[in-house]
């Protein structure tokens, strides 16, 4: 090159443009966005091919098992009416009360032992339907049984009681025996137990 401006030295200065990295890396982030996009799109593809929304569908609903039923809690055994011996006893002023409640009772199948008026310590002092008393070992026997022809009654042990026979103390809230048809039915509830459903949730 002539002129006034000369060139010295063994290096020549290089005439191409200087690179610009903020290009670069757009272009790279610009590709792996295209990159993404694509892959997405192809996913979506496969699902709509191979049925993706029901395997998704159904693996919801397995989230939530359905109800089920617990076990049935162990029916207790209870003895017949006539292996039950039941002593009348009338705790109350109205009059007749045992021998008409012991008459029913028998012609529900249960022996009736001894009937009569309550002992002082229970003549008058029973403020509701009844009190249903035997020994201990009549808990979850004879005493169950009974109870399902006097609902309401309560039901008391006496460790020190001898024989199997079990007293029905007539209280002064007394109206009656339960209905047949109403003491067969809390006898079924009682023999046979409905199992309880319980819900249980599947975690995800």
């Amino acid at each position: 090159m002539g002129g006034q401006y000369k060139i010295t030295g063994g290096k020549y200065p290089r005439m191409r443009p200087v690179r610009r990295r903020g290009r670069v890396v757009f272009a790279a982030v610009a590709c792996v966005t295209v990159l993404g996009v694509l892959g997405w799109g192809t996913l979506q593809l496969i699902d709509v091919f191979t049925g993706g929304d029901k395997a998704s569908a159904a693996g919801a609903a397995g989230c939530a098992t359905p109800a089920k039923a617990s076990a049935s809690p162990s029916a207790p055994v209870l003895p017949k009416p006539g292996q039950v011996t039941v002593n009348v006893l009338n705790a109350t002023t109205r009059s007749g009360l045992a021998q008409k409640t012991a008459d029913e009772l028998k012609k529900r199948g249960f022996r009736v032992g001894e009937v009569s008026n309550a002992p002082a310590e229970y003549d008058k002092k029973v403020t509701g339907t009844g009190l249903l008393l035997g020994p201990a070992a009549s808990v979850k026997t004879s005493l169950t049984l009974l109870g399902t022809q006097l609902p309401g009654a309560e039901h008391r042990t006496e460790a020190a009681r001898k024989g199997a026979a079990v007293d029905l103390i007539i209280g002064d809230g007394f109206k009656g025996l339960a209905k047949p048809a109403d003491a067969d039915a809390a006898l079924a509830g009682l023999t046979a137990p409905q199992p309880t459903p319980t819900a249980q949730k599947k975690s995800c």
